[in-house]
């Protein structure tokens, strides 16, 4: 097969990488200065005011408080976390019950692609703490033919049928269990640069997006599959039901490395090779899709963000991407189960990956609204992340 034969560490070489961080115009959108400071560099210079330089012993409590004076008289929950087993979520729940002092409704969605890594974290940290963890699991046969659809498609965007899978439930499990605070491990930390839109990322949930993919390349229809449109949660969700997101890794003082020795210390917890790794077909996509097929390598935000947060040298993060983040014989293993799992040969699924690329732009969906959307709401909120 020739998939075997094929070099996993398919990198595009760039142009010009960013002098401060390790981005590179692998970006059609980035943009570099006359020292050679990209434009993300230059966007962290300017939201680094808004961002919480002095950590106040208090501002955890105080948020603990509002979420509390929030809870609804007839539930048992002060608020819903949505657990992977990755560090950030991980991280969130240990602060939430120990800190915090929270009774959280902790929700896992299964879309299906839970490694054995991320199920064990789960388990241990879910018995540790002494919680009830409540399982959605998403029906395999939609999935299966949404991911196929994706791969089919050509586009970057491959993890929207997950993302859509785990926001959707845990809104609408939110709801139906009349919890109105929901805390999630986003932070500035690790995250401080998003993703661009060109490796992949998204603005939000886009049912439009999915129903069109799905209709051209399947002939299935989704019936039981949970879609909420980001921009009507946006409405229904935040002013109609009340519902506010609170992000606790913000006001502490979030160090991945401290956070890794805490979690493996208290609760036995194993950490993964590299952000994302809790999702098998997410490992796929980050670590041989995109390198192979757009030559995108996602890591180099996810490194740029902790270099900026003097979490990382810009020397090691070098080093770390001129090799990829699995090895061949794990890209391979990868390869076959992700083949075996969507039930098709390696074959069909090598011939997909050589299909030329395609671009989101030739589907009907509700992208730009959501790009307005979301620059919207970050000029009136603290948050004034750049979406690209």
């Amino acid at each position: 097969m020739a998939f075997f034969n094929l070099n996993p560490y398919k990198f595009k070489k760039p142009n010009q990488i960013c002098s401060r961080c390790v981005m590179d115009d692998t970006d059609p959108t980035i943009v570099f200065n006359d020292n050679g400071e990209c434009s993300y560099c230059n966007h962290f210079d300017m939201i680094k005011p808004h961002l919480p330089s002095e950590i106040k012993s208090n501002e955890l409590e105080l948020m603990a408080d509002q979420i509390k004076s929030r809870k609804a008289k007839d539930s048992e929950y002060d608020c819903i976390i949505g657990f992977s087993g990755g560090l950030d979520s991980s991280y969130l729940l240990h602060i939430c019950v120990n800190d915090m002092k929270l009774k959280p409704l902790v929700l896992h969605v299964d879309a299906g692609w839970n490694t054995q890594h991320a199920s064990y974290n789960i388990r241990c940290m879910i018995d540790a703490l002494k919680l009830d963890l409540h399982t959605e699991v998403i029906e395999w046969s939609e999935m299966r033919d949404m991911q196929l659809s994706f791969l089919k498609s050509g586009i970057q965007h491959l993890d929207i049928p997950q993302d859509m899978a785990f926001f959707s439930s845990l809104y609408k499990f939110a709801i139906k269990n009349n919890v109105k605070s929901v805390l999630t491990g986003a932070n500035y930390a690790t995250e401080v640069i998003r993703e661009p839109e060109a490796w992949g990322a998204y603005p939000g949930n886009d049912p439009r997006l999915v129903k069109n993919i799905v209709k051209r390349f399947s002939n299935n229809k989704l019936l039981t599959f949970p879609m909420v449109n980001s921009l009507v949660s946006r409405i229904v969700y935040r002013i109609m039901y009340g519902m506010v997101i609170y992000k606790p890794l913000n006001v502490i003082n979030y160090t991945k490395k401290e956070a890794e020795d805490l979690l493996i210390n208290n609760y036995k917890w194993k950490p993964f090779k590299h952000k994302h790794h809790e999702s098998f077909f997410t490992r796929f996509l980050e670590s041989y899709y995109l390198p192979t097929k757009y030559g995108i390598d996602r890591r180099k935000a996810h490194f740029s963000s902790l270099i900026l947060v003097d979490q990382m040298t810009r020397d090691d993060a070098l080093k770390k991407l001129e090799t990829c983040a699995l090895s061949h014989i794990e890209c391979k293993e990868d390869f076959e189960f992700l083949a075996d799992k969507l039930e098709i040969s390696t074959t069909e699924l090598y011939s997909m990956l050589c299909e030329k690329p395609s671009s989101v732009k030739h589907f009907k969906s509700y992208r730009k609204l959501m790009i307005f959307a979301s620059k919207a709401q970050g000029f009136f909120s603290q948050e004034k992340r750049l979406y690209k």
